[in-house]
């Protein structure tokens, strides 16, 4: 790179120093909205729906099978489409474009169309293709978008930033239930919603906010043996990475549990009038709760250089929030646990996140590693389902299965005193 002294690194690998603005978080805020607006949006209300219709007779299973599907999708894509775009090169009319911001615009576009294909579909193996589409092409977008936070953001304000980028996360998902309930009516409208909101929350950010070249002589090899062996960060060498993961696995494994069959939960459960509306209400205490905590509790652990502490006590209130619904399945209690499960989420989100980027292995393959952490994510989508169904169904119904969701989540979070490096 021009202008680079000899042996140092490159602005793309080096640890960052200046403050992001408003601006960048603002775009990056947008960004994620859109992705995770894509994400939850069918997963909660538009598939349900769809499968319903299709396969009423056996809807918890066949959307098992779907999600989970979809889930080991991401599993693949996440990891590969972060590996890629740390050896990616772009260069157009002699300009070098950078590496992630290609990921990001590419998968918005995929997966738009990915929506519309989507809604299309009047059979279970049309919905779980095009559903497995989307996920690869979100996974993608969302790989490069996680990987913007060790690229441009100093340690120092990781806490706070990703407490804005996580909000996304339970707001994406209101605004989509919003969109599709209350402003569009119909599956295929839903869908086509949610594909331009995607376009036009995430693109902006892969277009107005720079994104470092990698010179050549700092690209990894492309080699597919090479690429899938470095898939595995081996735990003896790096252990608090290991930690990490397994402390985000089981937490989403628990957040998995817990939420992926609300709508049922509200429809069979509760017996709730109006169990799309309940799901909407609950929905929103939950981005309520999250709201007030993350971006606090982010810059709160930014100022006292602690993490492990508020990813231990969120874990606490989270578990709580569970077993309120496994103790006293009503509605006012679900209402409660909704808004405390969000605020607890709130600070694991915000101060995990921030935690992970100060454990990774290599600066060269920051989009690969934070790809193996994002499995810890996308995995218990599809060992959530498998775990669900048959707790639901044969072991105790909703009961034992909020109990169980307290235990995983619990135990999730009482791990991250094994990670060393950080405080």
């Amino acid at each position: 790179m021009p202008g680079t002294p000899p042996g140092s690194l490159p602005a793309a690998l080096a640890e960052p120093r200046v403050p992001v603005r408003r601006s960048w978080i603002a775009l990056i805020f947008a960004a994620n909205l859109g992705v995770w607006m894509a994400f939850f949006t069918p997963i909660q209300v538009l598939l349900p729906q769809q499968i319903e219709r299709i396969a009423p007779g056996d809807k918890e299973a066949v959307f098992a099978v779907v999600t989970g599907l979809g889930a080991l999708a991401a599993v693949l894509a996440n990891p590969l489409a972060g590996a890629l775009s740390d050896r990616t090169r772009l260069r157009v009319a002699g300009r070098d474009l950078g590496r992630r911001h290609v990921w990001t615009a590419g998968g918005a576009v995929g997966g738009a169309l990915a929506l519309l294909l989507l809604a299309r579909q009047d059979t279970v193996v049309g919905v779980a293709l095009g559903w497995l589409a989307a996920q690869v092409c979100f996974n993608a977008m969302l790989a490069s978008l996680t990987a913007g936070i060790p690229d441009r953001v100093p340690v120092r304000q990781r806490g706070g930033v990703s407490g804005w980028v996580g909000i996304p996360q339970s707001l994406g998902l209101v605004l989509g239930a919003v969109l599709v309930t209350a402003v569009v009516t119909g599956n295929t409208a839903g869908y086509a919603t949610i594909a331009l909101a995607v376009l036009l929350l995430s693109l902006p950010f892969a277009l107005l906010t720079a994104d470092d070249p990698l010179p050549r002589r700092h690209l990894p090899a492309l080699r597919a043996r090479t690429l899938l062996a470095s898939m595995w960060i081996d735990p003896r060498r790096h252990p608090d990475f290991a930690w990490a993961w397994l402390t985000r696995f089981l937490v989403q494994l628990g957040n998995a549990l817990g939420t992926l069959y609300l709508l049922y939960f509200l429809t069979d459960g509760l017996r709730h009038p109006d169990p799309a509306g309940g799901l909407l209400t609950l929905i929103l205490l939950y981005t309520l709760g999250m709201i007030l905590t993350a971006v606090l509790s982010g810059r709160l652990s930014d100022r006292s250089g602690r993490r492990k502490i508020y990813v231990i006590t969120s874990g606490l209130v989270m578990a709580v929030a569970a077993l309120l619904l496994a103790v006293a399945p009503v509605w006012p209690v679900a209402m409660a646990a909704a808004l405390l499960l969000g605020a607890g989420y709130g600070v694991y989100l915000s101060v995990d996140a921030a935690l992970i980027t100060q454990v990774l292995p290599m600066a060269t393959d920051r989009g690969k590693d934070l790809g193996v952490i994002n499995i810890a994510n996308s995995a218990p989508q599809v060992l959530g389902p498998a775990m669900s169904a048959p707790i639901v169904v044969h072991l105790g119904g909703y009961p034992t299965l909020y109990a169980v969701t307290a235990a995983v989540t619990l135990l999730g979070s009482a791990l991250v005193v094994k990670i060393r490096s950080v405080p």
